[in-house]
């Protein structure tokens, strides 16, 4: 989306049962619940060009989707941002007084500093609103058979052994199930289908990854390959000053598409030549192992980016 010259800045803070909103520099912040039948009470701040609004708020791990989800059905521009920057630029400006009001009045002041410079979100379809969900729900069942599987490991009842093997039992049956349904959910949509077709031709990349970058990275193959990078947090930074060379580090972005790619480049430093080449020549250059690691995390970013952008499978030359 192109971004125009805005007009009205709102910044809100976002709390699992209220939200708490700052539009102007003039009037007090104030408070609504953050449920879908009380966000029509911000229609008052929207003019009838509704492109030079611009709404921003911090990610709070799912209880900001219901309002952002409202804001791009009525075509206002959104853009969420990292906790920690924000809070960097409160630490900046000598604001070190917290409460969700002052979050909000915060949060609004940081979209007027840096809007040129925000990310606008774009409204993601049902079907890849329901893998984002299944993919969270993978997550948490994930989750739960490791830690059964750590106790099995440091329990000697045999009873209680029993019951930690039905429990994994159980949630292995229920990654079946989840799977199963992520694979028919792909199957209802061409475009999503032939993007986890595309996606899974590289050697490395499963179906866990596949439905994450589908339903976490609506960008890919939309933008280019520095903001792909930025996006999900691989990008490095450099830490110069004067003659002093610091390392280059990742900071921010997406942590669910980040952890997947990780377990992706992890797979393909063994299994994709083409990769495991790559991740080789780092090494013997002498770079740390955790940095040519990321290194191969952005690499298969990139690639799969230009993959979705051309329609065009993996192969080997994209190195």
């Amino acid at each position: 989306m192109e971004q125009l010259a805005y007009k009205i800045y709102i910044g809100i803070d976002v709390s699992k049962a209220k939200l708490d909103i700052k539009s102007d520099e003039k009037s007090q912040a104030f408070t609504i619940n953050n449920q879908k039948k009380d966000f029509k009470q911000l229609n008052k701040y929207f003019p009838t060009n509704k492109q030079t609004i611009l709404v921003v708020l911090e990610s709070t791990g799912g209880y900001e989707k219901p309002i952002v989800k409202w804001l791009l059905s009525k075509g206002i521009p959104v853009a969420i941002v990292n906790a920690k920057r924000v809070k960097d630029y409160a630490k900046a400006t000598g604001q070190f007084a917290k409460n969700d009001k002052l979050d909000a009045a915060i949060i609004r002041d940081y979209a007027v500093t840096f809007a040129k410079k925000l990310h606008l979100e774009e409204m993601k379809g049902k079907l890849e609103e329901k893998i984002e969900d299944l993919m969270r729900r993978k997550k948490q069942v994930t989750s739960l058979r490791a830690k059964e599987k750590q106790h099995l490991a440091s329990i000697q009842n045999a009873e209680m052994k029993r019951s930690i093997t039905r429990a994994v039992k159980f949630y292995n049956k229920e990654m079946d199930k989840i799977e199963k349904k992520l694979l028919q959910v792909a199957a209802e949509d061409e475009s999503i289908q032939a993007r986890f077709d595309l996606l899974v031709t590289v050697k490395g990349v499963g179906l866990t990854t596949a439905f994450t970058l589908i339903g976490e990275l609506p960008e890919l193959g939309r933008v280019g390959k520095n903001q792909i990078a930025a996006l999900v947090g691989v990008a490095p930074f450099c830490r110069d000053s004067g003659t002093m060379k610091g390392k280059r580090t990742i900071w921010g972005g997406r942590a669910q598409v980040r952890t997947a790619l990780y377990m992706a480049a992890l797979s393909a430093r063994r299994y994709n030549p083409a990769i495991k080449i790559f991740y080789d020549r780092l090494i013997a250059q002498g770079k740390p192992k955790k940095l040519a690691l990321v290194a191969c995390m952005r690499k298969l970013l990139v690639i799969m980016n230009v993959m979705v952008k051309n329609n065009e499978p993996w192969h080997a030359e994209m190195i």
